[in-house]
């Protein structure tokens, strides 16, 4: 298999390094201190298309596929792993189940607005208490004639203070039925919706998370996707497609790592030579090329098979498990390649190593992606 950029690419791929020279890196260090996310940043993506990458252009999309899709993620991730986690999270989870659950009213009303950055999407599953075991999540939804009324958290969610409109999944049967949860859209400002505890993170703090709480929260019956107790199945298939956007996410990261400590070891000077001439560095060197290559090769082939309608459940657990322990590999390296450089600031390499270790953790930890690859191979 041969996956060359397609013209299509190549045009995303220059535009973003010009976008990010331009509006990320500048202020990038300063967002990341701060853990200010930078709204005006997702306007200006939304401009150009970055927000509704896969979303038809007949809805205000790109109208474009998963390997557009999984460059633009990693190019903007090489710049700034916070970046592309928003954009990954806007795009896969949110937009991506409405896109592919939502009834023909709701993708009108909700898809040209999120697909050009007019509102900005959350996406909501994990809770305080269950993390990996969503079936037996607590928030729950009791229905009251045409409305259905809410309450409980969710926590770990992208956008969820700043975000628009949310899917969320909730309880609306029993304990333990994957058939007994459902997905609603949920707008800002619905009565007894709001956000709570932003999270003080160790990586990507550039991109919100923060909870949900919901207290009495009346949602009308015309805001569930798809029908009732189809949300846990919903999730999973979205996750599906969401896994090869986090390897796309690691992808980015682990080659921004690896090309900043490239280039440093090429200018490094000891014993009056470059530090990248010593075997020391150079089977590093070899060592992060070849992982990514790998990486990368699993991640497109994904994507290709998304784009031809295939099965991905197997295929994208793989990438986003190999993508993302590489990703935190490389930027380990990075960082001992850069050395007591590599521990400041003044460097991007301890950045990259803070931002890799999520993507091993969201959108279903690397052991979580083993349960998934060792059930469809043990079939």
């Amino acid at each position: 298999m041969e996956f060359n950029y397609t013209e299509n690419q190549r045009m995303i791929a220059d535009m973003i390094r010009d976008f990010g020279a331009k509006h990320i890196k500048p202020k990038m260090m300063e967002w990341d201190e701060s853990q200010e996310f930078p709204v005006e940043v997702f306007k200006k993506l939304g401009e150009l298309g970055l927000m509704g990458v896969l979303v038809p252009t007949e809805y205000g999309g790109s109208g474009f596929g998963y390997l557009e899709y999984v460059t633009a993620i990693a190019e903007l991730s090489k710049i700034d792993g916070s970046i592309g986690l928003s954009i990954a999270a806007h795009n896969s989870l949110c937009t991506g189940h409405i896109l592919q659950f939502g009834n023909e009213a709701q993708k009108k009303q909700y898809l040209p607005k999120l697909a050009t950055a007019e509102w900005i999407g959350a996406w909501g599953l994990t809770e305080p208490n269950t993390g990996s075991d969503a079936g037996n999540m607590r928030t729950v939804a009791v229905q009251d004639g045409d409305y259905y009324v809410i309450n409980g958290a969710k926590n770990f969610i992208t956008h969820g203070k700043t975000g628009n409109v949310a899917v969320v999944i909730v309880r609306t049967g029993d304990v333990g039925d994957s058939h007994g949860m459902t997905a609603f859209i949920i707008e800002k400002g619905t009565p007894g919706f709001s956000a709570g505890r932003k999270e003080d993170k160790l990586g990507m703090r550039a991109s919100e998370t923060t909870e949900l709480i919901f207290e009495d929260c009346r949602v009308h019956k015309d805001q569930i996707l798809g029908k009732v107790g189809e949300g846990f199945i919903q999730a999973m298939k979205v996750l599906d497609g969401g896994r090869i956007s986090i390897a796309a996410l690691s992808l980015g990261i682990a080659q921004g790592a690896f090309e900043a400590a490239l280039a440093y070891s090429q200018e490094r000077q000891q014993f009056n030579k470059s530090i990248s001439s010593f075997q020391g560095i150079s089977f590093k060197l070899a060592d992060m090329a070849t992982e990514i290559e790998a990486a990368s090769l699993l991640t497109y082939q994904a994507a290709d098979m998304k784009n031809r309608g295939l099965n991905v459940n197997k295929e994208s657990a793989m990438a986003k498990l190999y993508a993302s322990e590489v990703s935190v590999r490389v930027a380990n390296e990075g960082v001992q390649i850069f050395g007591g450089y590599g521990f400041t600031k003044d460097y991007p390499a301890e950045k990259y190593y803070r931002d890799a270790k999520l993507c091993t953790i969201g959108e279903g930890t690397s052991e979580i992606q083993k349960l998934v690859i060792s059930r469809a191979i043990l079939k």
